[in-house]
């Protein structure tokens, strides 16, 4: 499930360690980007923008692709709204989490803990474990750079005992150059999955108000209790 993973990364930034061997060039510029976006999202107590989900699968050759837009707030609260394709809302709150589908005329509720496979996007959402406990930070093989010229960002889960769920391989951070707000998102999945999300007209602080993350259930529509959730 991607969606949790980006409120964990919005939420708990702080402490990010950089795991590389020795303080060459390179691993010293790295823990500059690092600390420049723990600063800036330390700064920052809620965030809204637009978003592009591109989600290559693996045997397929054309992407499925969606629009929409996202809002979050510290601490765990999270607004999802797919605008196209096809109209879907989700709303997270710390673990509580409700999917509206329109066209379905059901909502599908349930706990984070009991409805994703990967337990460090759980983690981080839910605010339990700070970003190092979950991640290492490198460099991206190759030095590769984003369209700002900032570095990329590489995230590693580490290693788990829950290894046997563990869905996510690693996620590929693009920072913006001027304001080291996270510009895309790419989540590499163990099953050679990658769901890319591209973030654009960006407001920050805007004092978002509790009632946008709050749902009320239309009437004549259905509520499922829904035990699993797959990716989006």
């Amino acid at each position: 499930m991607a969606v949790p993973v980006l409120v964990g990364l919005f939420g708990l930034l702080e402490g990010i360690p950089v795991q590389a061997s020795g303080e060459g060039k390179d691993t010293k510029e790295i823990k500059g980007v690092v600390r420049k976006l723990q600063a800036r999202y330390q700064q920052t107590k809620d965030l809204q923008a637009d978003f592009t989900q591109s989600t290559r699968i693996e045997g397929f050759a054309t992407p499925l692709s969606s629009t929409g837009r996202v809002y979050i707030k510290k601490p765990g609260r999270l607004r999802w709204d797919y605008l196209d394709p096809n109209l879907e809302e989700i709303y997270v709150n710390r673990n509580d989490v409700m999917m509206y589908v329109p066209e379905h005329k059901q909502v599908l509720v349930g706990k984070l803990t009991q409805m994703a496979a990967s337990q460090a996007p759980l983690q981080l959402l839910q605010g339990v474990a700070k970003l190092e406990e979950q991640f290492d930070v490198e460099s991206t093989p190759g030095g590769a750079r984003g369209r700002g010229g900032v570095p990329l960002l590489t995230l590693i889960p580490k290693p788990a005992e829950a290894d046997s769920v563990r869905t996510v391989q690693k996620i590929v951070l693009e920072l913006e150059a001027k304001t080291y707000f996270i510009k895309t998102v790419a989540i590499h999945e163990i099953s050679g999955n990658v769901s890319t999300f591209e973030f654009d007209h960006l407001s920050a602080n805007t004092d978002l108000k509790d009632s946008l993350f709050e749902f009320q259930v239309p009437a004549g529509v259905e509520v499922v209790k829904a035990p699993a959730l797959g990716p989006p």
